[in-house]
């Protein structure tokens, strides 16, 4: 039985016959086709306990693709590169064990519980010997907001300790940086780069859950094991030789050790006239690595438009989660239903939409299950850097992370919101459910810099990030929320992240509608949506279009 018989709250979703576009196509038939049946048995299915938590270039992995490439064909879907489904990601798969533990003074550090320690250099061992602490505040080099940590100071050889987020979260002041909403200066990864860049050895972020947006559980999950990246080659800059995090407790005990006060060096921190401060310790650590060259795989396909079939709107969405670990002995697998097999089960069921249409539509559609996005969006990255599609003929992304389980909403949330055009095709879709448009609740987390879509729009590809909401649209859909908040919350990154009949499946299914109707509409239209004046893009995309 369909959704639209199965679901009361489907009532109040009013097909519109205002867009010319939808004439003859047979739209309202492909719209409601979404069945939430299907759709529960592919997302049972791709975080099944058989699929070992889909790690990249594992046992999952081949049964994640195969299960992808099967959909797509028997939909008729072509390949999307070239004459196959695949993409081949390269990667070096490195496992980082501490072979003597993090020395600071006589600071007692225990891995993981309060610092983890990993490299991502391809050699066996790696070791910091008695390497000078110096605290550059933020970590920050940026020109645009007359602001540099590094100014006046020498890292090279030396480790940084860095503070997690960036000083308009800190101070909530709206005139510095960006205020309350996270940039790209507040994300761990720029912290790595621009202590690299600066010829640092090692690099210590200090960990505080409300800046960083998660606690130390996700530190201890994602920062220990097997961690994959692309090879140098690839990324072709610098990279620090180790790479860690310390517990804020441990960070308080380091700078009392140094004769500082940690918040007192905080609050110095926030100003533009900060001068890093030379913590008159030294760091040692010495870490094994085992690693190995390994190929992944995004899978690609793609329906060609009618009219302008080297135009294509894209569909994005990681198919990968974290594998498994060994706890005591014992395995235990990641399944990650909520992240990401909900968006990963969804790209099949948007193509399966697509071809409920009468004919297909005048741009080309392009379905991206990428991999490796919980290592550092590896799949997307190398996408972005070998595009099957130029990336000049991409006339938006529609990414797809952790669909909406938590009831349907009189709102749609949009991540980054203001950033692009796209977001007037986004609120004609979202209309036809009643809903409005609203702008993240908390944008410090900088979620937009934390998912595939990030590594096309640093291109300059317009690229949406939405989902979810924040007002139910009933008392019944409140309550399943309030359950399913607190659960997603939890297991965000847990071996709890599994597969629950309990979800709220209206609000996947609305939100799988909407996203299937925003990439309809800028597929039957000539128009080339770009990024608003004075967001970070802008002169990237209006470049690449020249």
């Amino acid at each position: 039985m369909k959704l639209l018989k199965n679901i009361q709250f489907l009532s109040v979703l009013v097909i519109s016959s205002s867009f010319t576009v939808y004439a003859n196509d047979n739209f309202d038939k492909a719209y409601n086709s979404f069945d939430v049946h299907a759709i529960k048995k592919d997302i049972k299915t791709l975080s099944s306990d058989t699929f070992e938590g889909r790690e990249p270039s594992g046992v999952g992995e081949k049964l994640t693709t195969d299960l992808l490439i099967n959909a797509f064909k028997s939909l008729g879907l072509k390949p999307g590169n070239g004459d196959s489904y695949t993409q081949a990601v390269p990667m070096v798969s490195i496992t980082s064990t501490p072979v003597k533990h993090l020395s600071i003074a006589d600071l007692d550090f225990e891995f993981p519980k309060n610092y983890v320690a990993s490299s991502r250099k391809t050699e066996k061992n790696i070791e910091l010997k008695d390497s000078e602490l110096v605290f550059v505040g933020y970590g920050i080099n940026a020109p645009e907001y007359n602001w540099n940590d590094y100014q006046d100071i020498d890292v090279k050889g030396k480790t940084v300790v860095v503070l997690v987020n960036d000083p308009g979260f800190a101070t909530q002041d709206s005139t510095l940086f960006e205020g309350n909403t996270m940039t790209y200066y507040g994300r761990w990864t720029y912290k790595y780069e621009e202590a690299a860049r600066q010829g640092a050895a090692g690099a210590i972020i200090v960990h505080e859950t409300k800046p960083a947006s998660y606690g130390w559980n996700v530190i201890e999950s994602s920062w220990t094991g097997a961690q994959y990246h692309l090879p140098a080659k690839e990324v072709n800059e610098a990279i620090v030789d180790v790479e860690m995090w310390i517990s804020v407790e441990k960070a308080k005990a380091l700078f009392a050790k140094a004769g500082k006060d940690f918040m007192q060096a905080k609050k110095q921190a926030l100003s533009k006239s900060f001068k890093a401060i030379p913590l008159s310790l030294k760091a040692s650590v010495s870490i094994s690595n085992d690693f190995e060259q390994s190929t992944s795989n995004n899978v690609l396909a793609t329906i060609p438009g009618s009219e302008s079939p080297d135009e294509h709107v894209l569909y994005m969405g990681h198919w990968d989660h974290l594998g498994t670990t060994m706890i005591d002995g014992k395995k235990h697998i990641f399944n990650g239903a909520h992240d990401n097999a909900t968006g990963t089960a969804g790209l099949i069921h948007i193509a399966k939409a697509y071809k409920a249409l009468n004919k297909s539509p005048k741009r080309s559609i392009t379905f991206a299950a990428v991999t490796a996005e919980e290592q550092g969006r590896l799949g997307s990255i190398y996408f972005a850097n070998h595009p099957t599609v130029e990336l000049s003929k991409i006339v938006g992304l529609v990414n797809m992370d952790s669909l909406d389980i938590t009831g349907l909403k009189t709102d749609l949330t949009v991540v980054g919101f203001g950033k692009s055009q796209l977001e007037d095709y986004l609120a004609k879709a979202a209309k036809r459910q009643n809903r409005t448009l609203t702008a993240e609740q908390t944008p410090e987390r900088g979620y937009y810099y934390r998912s595939d879509h990030f590594s096309l729009a640093k291109k300059g590809v317009p690229a949406l990030s939405a989902g979810g909401g924040s007002v139910w649209l009933n008392e019944t859909e409140k309550q399943i929320g309030k359950r399913v908040k607190a659960e997603v919350a939890k297991c965000y990154h847990q071996i709890c992240d599994e597969y629950n009949e309990q979800w709220g499946w209206s609000g996947l299914v609305a939100e799988l509608q909407v996203f299937f109707e925003t990439g309809y509409l800028l597929a039957n239209t000539k128009q080339w949506p770009n990024w608003h004046q004075g967001t970070e893009f802008k002169a990237l995309r209006d470049a690449m279009m020249k």
